[in-house]
C-alpha cells in the first residue's frame, strides 16, 4: 500500500510539473558531442612521461580534464590498450610501458588510472569513452603469448616496425573481445571505440619498394571457405565488430559503442581520391554504419577544407549521405596539425550539416595550452555555450524524475537555488533556467553540484556560469536533471520571492 501511494505521488509531481512546461517555453540547450581523443601510446597526451611518479600522473591527469571542462567539452576517449596492454587492472594483460616505462609493472604508489579517470571525469561532468587497439601488439606477447586465452606467440606476427595479432585466428578474436568484455563489467565507463588500426598499414619492402603482404598464410591455409583472400580479411574484421557489439550490449545496453575509421572508404576518381582503406587495411566501415553495428561513428576526416580529391566537408557529406539510420555523426578533426581557424571552419561546416551532431579533436595535447590560438578560439568562437550529449534513440534507458528544487531570497544581493535528484542515481548534470524581465536563461553545472547562487555581480557555478544573467530580476526558475545519456527530466518549477 505505501509503495502505491509512493508511486501515485511521483505521478501527481510529474504530471504537475509537465503541465506547468506547457505554459513556460524554455531555452534549448545546444546538443553536440564535444570531445577529444587522449593517446597514451608514445605518450602523446597522457602521462607526458612512461615514468612519473603515480602524483604526478593523478596531477596530469586532473589538469586535463579540467582543461576539457573549461573548454566546454563534454567527453575523452582515453587510450586504454594501446599495444596489447593495460592502463589499468587487469588478470589479462599486463600494465602498459608507456605508463610505468616498463610492460607488467605495476604503478606504485598503486593506483588505477582508469578507474581514477572516470571519477573525475564525472565530477566535471565529462563523459569517458575506452578506447582499445584491436590487433597492434608487444614484443612480450609476441615472445610469450598468453597461457589464459591459449594465445601461441606464433599467432603474434611482426610486421613492418610492430607486432599485430593476426585477425585471421578466431583465437585471436576471442582473445581481444574478452579484454573489451572485461572493461566494460568492471568499470563505469560510457563507451567502447576503435580507431582505424584493423588489419595494418601496409610497408613496403626497404629493398625492392614492393608492397610486403601480411604474414597470415597459416591461417588463411585453415580457412575452408569459397571468400578469396581479401574477402575473407575483411570478413574477420566484420565478424569481430558484430561480436564486440553484441559482447558489450549484452553487458550494459547503454554503453556506446563507437569507430573511427580512416576517413575515405574507397576513393572514387575523381571526385575523391586516396588511401583505399578497404582494400588495403580490409575495413568494411561502411558497413557497420550501415547495418547499426556502432552507436556513433566517427570519420577521420584529417585533411583541411581545401585539400584536393579529399576535402573535410565533401567527405564529411559523402558519410552523411549513407547514415541512413541516423546514427551520430562525430568528424574527428586533425587539431593538432592544423591551424585555428582551420579547425573552427571545420566544426561550422558539422554545425551546417544534417546529420552531425559533433566532432573528436586529435588530440588533447593541442588543446593544453592556456595561451593557445585554438583555445582562445574555441572558447570565444565555437564553444561559447555548455552543451549536452545528443540523445541515442534506439537506446532505451530511464528518463530522469523531475528534481526536488528551492529558491530563496537571502539578501538583496543574493539569490541561490538549490535542487536534488528524485532518483536512486544523482543527475549527471543540472540545466538551471531563469527568468528575468520576462526571459528565460540558463546554465549547465555537474551533477556534484546542490545548488547555484546569483549575486549583483557574478553567478557561481564551477562550469562557468553559461548565459544566466547577472542582475537580481529574477522572478522564477526552473531546474531540469540530465542523466550521462543526455536525457532530459521535465523541468520543476519555482518562484523567487
Amino acid at each position: 500500500m505505501k509503495t502505491k501511494l509512493t508511486q501515485t505521488f511521483i505521478l501527481i509531481l510529474l504530471l504537475l510539473s509537465f503541465a506547468k512546461s506547457q505554459t513556460e517555453k524554455l531555452p534549448d540547450v545546444p546538443r553536440e558531442f564535444r570531445a577529444a581523443w587522449v593517446a597514451t601510446v608514445r605518450n602523446i597526451d597522457f602521462p607526458t612521461k612512461p615514468d612519473l611518479t603515480t602524483s604526478q600522473q593523478k596531477k596530469e591527469m586532473a589538469a586535463l580534464l579540467d582543461r576539457a571542462q573549461k573548454l566546454k567539452l563534454n567527453a575523452i576517449l582515453l587510450q586504454v590498450r594501446p599495444m596489447c596492454d593495460a592502463f589499468y587492472q587487469s588478470k589479462i594483460e599486463g600494465w602498459s610501458r608507456f605508463l610505468t616505462g616498463e610492460h607488467g609493472k605495476t604503478p606504485k604508489p598503486f593506483y588505477d588510472p582508469l578507474k581514477f579517470a572516470i571519477e573525475e571525469a564525472h565530477k566535471r561532468g565529462l563523459l569517458v569513452h575506452a578506447w582499445f587497439n584491436p590487433y597492434r601488439a608487444n614484443d612480450v606477447i609476441a615472445k610469450n603469448g598468453n597461457r589464459e586465452f591459449k594465445l601461441k606467440p606464433e599467432y603474434v606476427k611482426k610486421y613492418g616496425d610492430y607486432f599485430w595479432l593476426d585477425p585471421g585466428e578466431r583465437t585471436v578474436q576471442d582473445y581481444s573481445l574478452a579484454v573489451v568484455v572485461d572493461v566494460v563489467k568492471r568499470y563505469d565507463i560510457d563507451g567502447i571505440v576503435f580507431d582505424d588500426y584493423f588489419y595494418p598499414y601496409p610497408v613496403n619492402d626497404k629493398t625492392t619498394n614492393a608492397k610486403v603482404p601480411f604474414p597470415d598464410d597459416e591461417s588463411f591455409a585453415k580457412y575452408k571457405g569459397k571468400l578469396s583472400r581479401d574477402d575473407w580479411r575483411r570478413d574477420n574484421v566484420n565478424q569481430f565488430i558484430k561480436r564486440v557489439s553484441i559482447g558489450v550490449k549484452k553487458i550494459k545496453p547503454y554503453v556506446q559503442f563507437g569507430i573511427s575509421p580512416f576517413g575515405i572508404y574507397r576513393p572514387e576518381p575523381p571526385r575523391i581520391t586516396g588511401f583505399d582503406a578497404y582494400a588495403e587495411i580490409y575495413a568494411d566501415s561502411l558497413k557497420w554504419l550501415e547495418e547499426g553495428t556502432v552507436d556513433y561513428f566517427s570519420p577521420q576526416l584529417y585533411w583541411t577544407m581545401t585539400a584536393q580529391g579529399h576535402d573535410f566537408g565533401m567527405l564529411l557529406d559523402w558519410w552523411r549521405e549513407r547514415n541512413k539510420l541516423k546514427r551520430h555523426l562525430w568528424a574527428s578533426t586533425y587539431t593538432s596539425k592544423y591551424d585555428a581557424a582551420e579547425i573552427v571552419a571545420q566544426i561550422k561546416t558539422t554545425r551546417a550539416r544534417e546529420k552531425v551532431t559533433g566532432v573528436i579533436h586529435f588530440s588533447m595535447k593541442s588543446l593544453m595550452k592556456e595561451d593557445s590560438e585554438i583555445g582562445e578560439k574555441l572558447r570565444d568562437e565555437t564553444y561559447t555555450d555548455d552543451s549536452l550529449v545528443p540523445e541515442s534513440f534506439w537506446i532505451k534507458t530511464q528518463k530522469p524524475l523531475p528534481p526536488i528544487v528551492r529558491a530563496k531570497l537571502e539578501s538583496k544581493s543574493r539569490i541561490s537555488i538549490s535542487f536534488q535528484s528524485r532518483n536512486k542515481q544523482r543527475a549527471f548534470l543540472w540545466i538551471v533556467y531563469t527568468k528575468s524581465d520576462g526571459v528565460w536563461d540558463y546554465s549547465v553545472t555537474e551533477g556534484s553540484s546542490e545548488g547555484i547562487a546569483f549575486s549583483r555581480f557574478s553567478v557561481s557555478s564551477s562550469r562557468g556560469g553559461g548565459k544566466l544573467p547577472v542582475d537580481l530580476n529574477i522572478n522564477k526558475a526552473a531546474v531540469v536533471a540530465v542523466n550521462r545519456f543526455g536525457q532530459m527530466s521535465e523541468p520543476t518549477f519555482v518562484n523567487v520571492k
